[in-house]
């Protein structure tokens, strides 16, 4: 049986006037929760706080098994979604709302992780680190397609064209993932406002490197505002025990 310990810490950063972002961790009920808002003036901050606020509300009804997690996950994805449309449509300028999202569940040996947008989650394991979701962008779509390089793609004048997101239409097409936890994994999940400027090598150097996740996370975000903070940042840590 794995324990967890759960922390984060949003910041807005540098250059924007107010932050989007929004995180939610919760130890006892065992999920974290990164929310990016989109649509600048058409509140994305209130799309990302009821993605949250939704999680919320459904999460602590939830059984601690993978199944009804697993469905909870879900769940929230497509309730938020619905909640975001229907605040859209009913407060005028608020049309084209809506954020990316990522949201981790724990059981006593497993993971369940819902991903929609170009917010990431990457897994520290024996020193390795791996992104497990991929970016849902115009840009990664082509990468993908092999229409450019790598190199191209992180310059590219369309990087932040997002192709899927929460609120945007009904029924989003959303990734979960599963798998199991073993002791020593660490679980980062983050807005584009860390991956944007600061490289996953860096990253990587700055867990292996942690005393703790919580040091680590100060030290995440400093780094990206160091390099200019042009987005908000926001960094969830999940460290199995």
């Amino acid at each position: 049986m794995c324990k967890f310990l759960l922390f984060g810490e949003t910041d807005q950063g540098l250059r924007r006037k107010k932050n989007e972002d929004t995180i939610l961790v919760n130890e006892a009920n065992g999920f974290c929760l990164v929310a990016d808002g989109i649509g600048g003036t058409a509140a994305g901050d209130i799309a990302s706080q009821l993605f949250a606020r939704t999680a919320q509300d459904i999460f602590p009804t939830a059984p601690n098994t993978e199944e009804m997690r697993y469905q909870s996950v879900q769940q929230i994805f497509l309730t938020a979604n619905d909640r975001i449309l229907d605040y859209s449509e009913l407060n005028p300028g608020c049309e084209g709302m809506g954020c990316t999202a990522e949201l981790l569940a724990l059981t006593d040996s497993r993971f369940i992780l819902g991903h929609i947008g170009d917010s990431r989650t990457y897994r520290l394991r024996n020193g390795e680190l791996k992104q497990l979701t991929a970016d849902h962008t115009l840009v990664q779509e082509q990468l993908d397609q092999g229409l450019i390089t790598q190199e191209e793609a992180s310059h590219h004048s369309f990087k932040n064209v997002i192709l899927r997101a929460v609120g945007i239409k009904k029924n989003p097409a959303l990734d979960i993932l599963r798998g199991k936890i073993f002791p020593g994994d660490l679980f980062l999940l983050c807005s584009d406002g860390l991956t944007d400027m600061v490289k996953d090598n860096v990253i990587k150097t700055h867990l292996i490197s942690r005393t703790n996740i919580k040091e680590s996370i100060h030290h995440l975000i400093q780094e990206a505002n160091n390099k200019g903070g042009k987005d908000n940042i926001s960094v969830v840590m999940a460290e199995i025990v």
